[in-house]
């Protein structure tokens, strides 16, 4: 397999419009002989499905959960990105291009994250003619905020619920299909393998988690919208039921990998409180918007935050970061947070938090503006603390969130297996090193609504002639063997430790070695850790139950992904000698304790491909070109 990005000619304003002017179509006529799987019910799978299914496209949906509603989507507070200018303080889409780009340390595709800032309008306008509640001012129009990372106002939000709301707004568009009989939805189904034929996507072997059965579905492009992997560190800002599953065997037939050891630790989350904890919660980032960011300086300091006076308070991110304060980017203010945690300087029971502190603007703004802007976020941390946000600082720390990596992808958003999509949090395209705050929300809805709806029929009208494969195909056979031995085997383990014990292990070694920052050391320690705690996966899995409605059993396939895909993280952040983004390797930063690049020599995309089991994946460089901008030291001083 060759990777091919297969850019558009033209200059950086132009590509997508020369891409859309040649690409291929499909006769009305002929679309509905067409089937598409789109796995994930999503922004980015919901978002896809409506639009492919609006063209007359035959659509089977799938999603583990008991509703599409209920995908992780709805999660995401803060807001969501668009160049439109509305505050009138400099912003264009050439501008937005370059924040997401210099925000991902110059480690994405420059034609990519173009067409993102793009199509970002476009969004706006199609979530309010949904009917999605933006903020709004006084006189009518969209409110919007900042974000980190930026120096103007870009974010357009429904209070703390933005995610909901965009969420629900796709949902309408995706039931609307159903009830028209152009989208077959299958909850409660997991994919559990990618059937290629000829070299093709074909179809997915899916497991009907309310029954065990194993099910066969046949198509002719499949859509893998599926989200990201952060809860391979068990503790995590996402739901428990967030995987790497689908993406992980999409690239086990095939599919490469890249940059998969980008990983974001958002700065703005609850800390964890106990051992027992299973997730930490996110506080929307647009919290520093008015929040300040600060830390006693004396170490060890055993008082409540409101007992250290002014000057006995260090204000860390806005006395290394003058520039852009509380607003620096998330890596950036998550690993400064980490240091004057591990320095000594952390608060709260468990000493690993910092003060998110709300009583200047309260003073300056009054209450009312305050709870106007986060009055949901202040009742959540009250619900779930015990504490007036208004009257005490709330107390935050880094935690798993975001990947930037995932399938590779070209600018069709297509893997290296033809006819297999990823969109949204599943690919690696558009986020570097570091994603920007309010850009996911962005990227899946871009892709799901004004990418994919171009790209994928551009394939499918090459698919025309082909013959139609069927579920009898040995392809189809083989696919479903593999996946029955596989949970044959996990309930045939005779051994006395839970998936989730696994999963605790290796979220935890993933944490201390390949987590905030990583050594060459740490990281080739955690090489053997993964292989020996794989061996004993292996031998001392114990689940409980049968084949058929089994929650433990559909862990341990996950976990098993997990163990796997944590080797590859790896190996992906042992072979980049550099610190860039959310890649933090101690050995290369400066003097000041900033990332060092190394663009001589890393400048370009690692993508992975699978050799086999106990067989070091094969590495491939995708080489980034930057032609509209100059690569440049990333600094938000």
């Amino acid at each position: 397999m060759m990777m091919n990005s297969k850019i558009p000619e033209g200059a950086i304003n132009e590509k997508w419009n020369n891409y859309k002017a040649k690409a291929q179509l499909v006769n009305p006529a002929h679309r509905k002989k067409l089937n598409v799987i789109v796995v994930g019910t999503g922004l980015a799978g919901a978002s896809c499905a409506a639009s492919l299914a609006e063209q007359g496209y035959s659509i089977q949906s799938f999603c583990f959960q008991d509703s599409p509603r209920r995908a992780h989507s709805v999660a995401a507070q803060g807001g969501v990105n668009a160049a439109k200018n509305y505050k009138n303080d400099g912003d264009s889409v050439f501008r937005m291009f370059y924040d997401t780009i210099k925000g991902g340390d110059f480690r994405s595709r420059e034609a990519n994250v173009y067409r993102l800032a793009e199509c970002s309008a476009n969004l706006i306008d199609q979530a309010v003619a949904q009917g999605v509640p933006f903020a709004r001012e006084y006189s009518g129009y969209l409110n919007n905020r900042s974000f980190g990372g930026v120096q103007v106002s870009r974010t357009f939000y429904a209070r703390g619920q933005t995610g909901q709301q965009l969420m629900l707004g796709a949902y309408q568009a995706f039931m609307r299909q159903v009830g028209k009989g152009k989208i077959k939805s299958n909850t409660r189904h997991e994919m559990l393998e990618l059937v290629v034929i000829d070299g093709k996507a074909k179809g997915i072997i899916a497991r009907n988690l309310e029954t065990g059965v194993l099910e066969r579905h046949v198509a002719d492009a499949v859509v893998l919208a599926t989200g990201g992997y952060g809860k391979v560190y068990y503790l995590s800002t996402l739901a428990m039921g967030c995987n790497s599953s689908a993406i992980w065997r999409a690239h086990k037939k095939g599919a490469y990998m890249a940059g998969v050891s980008w990983i974001q630790f958002h700065p703005t989350c609850l800390p964890q409180v106990g051992a027992t904890q299973s997730k930490l919660t996110l506080m929307s980032e647009s919290l520093r918007n008015d929040g300040r960011i600060w830390v006693p300086k004396k170490v060890g300091d055993d008082r409540i935050p409101n007992d250290i006076p002014e000057e006995e308070r260090d204000y860390y991110l806005e006395r290394r970061y003058p520039t852009f304060g509380n607003l620096a980017p998330r890596d950036i203010a998550s690993r400064a947070a980490k240091e004057r945690i591990d320095a000594g300087c952390g608060i709260g029971p468990m000493k690993n938090a910092v003060c998110l502190d709300f009583s200047k603007a309260i003073a300056e703004q009054g209450k009312d503006a305050i709870e106007a802007k986060y009055s949901n976020l202040f009742t959540m941390y009250l619900k779930i603390n015990g504490i007036d946000a208004y009257k005490e600082p709330m107390l935050i720390s880094p935690a798993a969130h975001f990947t930037m990596g995932g399938l590779w992808v070209d600018y069709n958003l297509m893997t290296t297996i033809p006819g297999l999509f990823a969109l949204g949090e599943a690919n690696f395209s558009d986020h570097g090193a570091n994603r920007l705050g309010a850009n996911s929300l962005l990227q899946s809805c871009v892709d799901g609504y004004f990418i994919s709806p171009y790209t994928i029929p551009d394939y499918l009208a090459g698919e025309l002639k082909n013959a139609k494969a069927t579920t009898e195909d040995p392809a189809f056979i083989e696919a479903e063997n593999a996946v029955r031995k596989q949970l044959n085997q996990f309930l045939n383990t005779d051994g006395h430790l839970s998936a989730d014990y696994f999963h605790k292990t290796i979220g935890k070694l993933l944490y201390d070695k390949c987590g905030l920052s990583r050594t060459k050391e740490s990281l080739e320690q955690a090489i053997i850790d993964i292989g020996q705690l794989r061996i004993s996966f292996e031998k001392d899995l114990k689940i409980t139950g049968d084949d058929t409605l089994n929650s433990e059993l559909e862990k341990a396939g996950r976990v098993a992904d997990y163990l796997a895909l944590a080797e590859l993280m790896c190996y992906d952040a042992l072979q980049r000698e550099e610190s860039c983004g959310a890649h933090f390797r101690e050995e290369f930063q400066t003097p000041e304790g900033e990332a060092l690049r190394n663009d001589d020599d890393f400048c370009y995309v690692s993508a992975w491909e699978f050799k086999g089991k106990e067989i070091a994946p094969e590495l491939h460089k995708e080489p980034l070109v930057f032609e509209a901008v100059k690569l440049s030291v990333r600094s938000y001083k």
